[in-house]
Parts: structure tokens; sequence; C-alpha cells
């Protein structure tokens, strides 16, 4: 059974883990948090999870999962914490970049099997929705895409182990939140599971399109099928591609670059390469004709930029992401033609945000 720590004491933990030991050090405001810092948070939080019939109820493994989320629920407050000028304290966008921090941690320091590293980051990222999801302007479709990530059911009780785990004046309007997030979850049909559609085609329309009915099937289906690699230099794509989709049409920005003989690393180039491959796209869509589209698609924004490209000409999007553990990555790096610098490596680990279930008619994970 795959375990954060095995060892749960909070001396050991502050002593082995850079990340908890900061904690101390990062304040919060106390009309929100008036029991202190967020090592004081964090243990309450802990606390008050364990407490909790719920948690009691999941088996081990799941447990390991929720305990560990709630450790570095608010790992990233050390970088967002700021002073304000009228004497507040805010942590804007700790979630989102803990999220990230805690996917870096659980691939590079902490070797955590792949589902549930990405579980542990999806309940980091979304921590907060119970509390605020009915005050977002569409709270459905955000609701749809956050039951794609993470398991409702389980972030309810984190959101409640966090309202618990500090002394505030507004806890009973935090729980009634809460309660409230779990009655729209069970009326939409997202609690504990992904909400589900009559086919991909109809989540991706419904995603897409303002004011769509969440019920409604589109009259036309996809014509083409791209198929858009993701993943880090060195994870493999090149070598799936031969093996699994040698038959279809590939746009690889790597060989445009050699044809134009342009290095990665000039930026200003590079957008001439990535229109080039866009036209190209084009060029197959128009024609009905599915292709490969061979690059690092590390971002959702990338992903997002060129899906609404191919959807657009009516195409199906199915997104294969591929994966190798941190230490055979930095091996296969070294073996490969054209090695991408270590420093460059680690900056795009830092940049990876895995694809969601719901960015695509299809999200294939092939973990190593």
């Amino acid at each position: 059974m795959w375990t954060i720590s095995k060892n749960k004491d909070w001396d050991y933990l502050k002593e082995n883990f850079d990340w908890v030991s900061r904690m101390e050090n990062v304040h919060q405001d106390p009309r929100h948090h008036a029991e202190g810092n967020v090592a004081i948070h964090t243990q309450m939080v802990l606390n008050a999870l364990d407490s909790l019939p719920g948690f009691q109820n999941l088996l081990p493994q799941e447990q390991e999962i929720l305990w560990a989320s709630a450790l570095l629920h608010d790992v990233e407050k050390y970088n967002t914490t700021v002073l304000e000028a009228d004497g507040s304290i805010t942590a804007h966008g700790h979630a989102r970049k803990g999220a990230m921090k805690t996917r870096q941690i659980l691939y590079r320091e902490i070797a955590t099997p792949f589902p549930i590293r990405e579980q542990i980051v999806g309940l980091v990222r979304h921590h907060g929705l119970p509390l605020w999801l009915l005050e977002k302007p569409d709270p459905l479709k955000v609701l749809v895409k956050a039951s794609y990530e993470v398991n409702t059911e389980w972030l309810a009780l984190l959101a409640r182990a966090d309202a618990l785990g500090r002394y505030c004046q507004d806890q009973e309007d935090l729980l009634y939140r809460i309660d409230c997030f779990e009655e729209y979850c069970r009326e939409r049909s997202c609690w504990g599971a992904a909400k589900t559609f009559h086919s991909s085609h109809a989540r991706m329309y419904y995603l897409a399109k303002e004011n769509s009915p969440v019920d409604y099937v589109p009259f036309q289906e996809p014509e083409a099928e791209v198929v858009l690699l993701s993943g880090l230099p060195g994870a493999g794509k090149d070598n799936y591609l031969q093996k699994h989709l040698s038959e279809m049409p590939q746009i690889s920005l790597d060989n445009i670059r050699r044809e134009k003989r342009i290095s990665p690393t000039d930026k200003k180039a590079n957008g001439r390469v990535i229109q080039e491959a866009k036209e190209m796209a084009k060029g197959l869509l128009r024609k009905k004709k599915g292709f490969v589209w061979n690059a690092t698609n590390i971002t959702s924004q990338m992903r997002s930029q060129l899906i609404e490209l191919f959807t657009s000409y009516g195409a199906k999007v199915r997104i294969v992401y591929i994966e190798v553990p941190y230490q055979t990555l930095q091996g296969q790096n070294t073996k490969r033609e054209e090695m991408v610098p270590g420093n460059v490596i680690e900056h795009l680990i830092d940049k990876l945000e895995v694809p969601a279930a719901w960015e695509a008619h299809e999200v294939k994970y092939i973990i190593r």
C-alpha cells in the first residue's frame, strides 16, 4: 500500500520534508484562521479528518490518499501569501500552485503510482471548491469538469476537515456550504463519480458551448480523428507513435524545426514553427483526414488552443499522455539524438499539467 509517510508524527514530517517545515513560517489572516500559521492549521485539519465517520469508513489506501491531500492542501501558501495594504493576509492562487507543487513532489521526491498521485493533485487543486461552487457563474459546468479530476465525495471530506481544522467565526456557514455542495453533487449525478453523457461528443459539446443543456445530444458526429500526443521530452512519444500510430499522417514540431534548422530555444522562430504546423493541420482537416500532432503539449493552455482548432473542423480528438518514472526519464533523455538540457527538463516538469479526462473525446494514459 502506498503512503506518503509511514511515520505520521509531525516532528518527523517536519524534519524529513522541507515543504512541511516551512509551514511554520506562513502566517494566515486571523479572521479566517485564528489558530495561527499553516503548520498549526494543517495539523488541525489532519486531526479533524481522522475523526470524520466518512473518512473512517474508507478503505486503508483511500484513507492514505486523503491524508496526503490534507497534508499538502496548503503547501503553496508559502509562495502565495501576501500582506495586503489594509493589513489583511491573502494567498490567492495557492490551490492551483499547490496542485502543481504536489505533482512535482510526488513525481520527483516520493515515488507515487500515477492514479494515486493525480487524485491527490486533484484534491489539492479543488479543495476550496465545495465552499465556492454555487457562487460560480456556471456551477454545473465547473462541477462536471471537477468530477472528471477528483472523487467529489472525498473532496467534500477534505473540505469539511479544512473547515473544522480552524478557528473562525463563520465556521457554521462553511459547513453549510459543504452540505449544499454534497446535495448539489447528488442532484447532478456527480457524487463520487464523473458525470455521464450520451457520448464523448455530447460531453465535449456541452463543455465547449455556452448555455448548452447538459443532456443535449449533437446531431452531427466527428468525421476525422486527431491524436494529440502529450508528455515530457524523453518519455517515449516517438516510440509510441512508431509502434501504434505509424499509419497516420504526422505533424511534428521537432521535424519542422530540423527542416528549417531552428533551435527549440528560439522562441520567436518557434512561433513560426507552430503556425506552419497549424496550417498543415488545417489542410488535412479540410480533407476530413486524421493525423497525429506530435509535440510535448504539457500545459492545458496549449492543448486547449489546439483542441479548439481541431474540433472547429469537426474532428474527434484523442489525447495520448505518456509518462515514465523520474529516474527513467532522465536516463532516456540522455540517449536521445538531441538530448534536452537537464535544467530544461526540470523546468518542463515544473510546468507539467497532466491532461484531464474531460479535455478531449478520449484521453489515454500510457504510464510505464
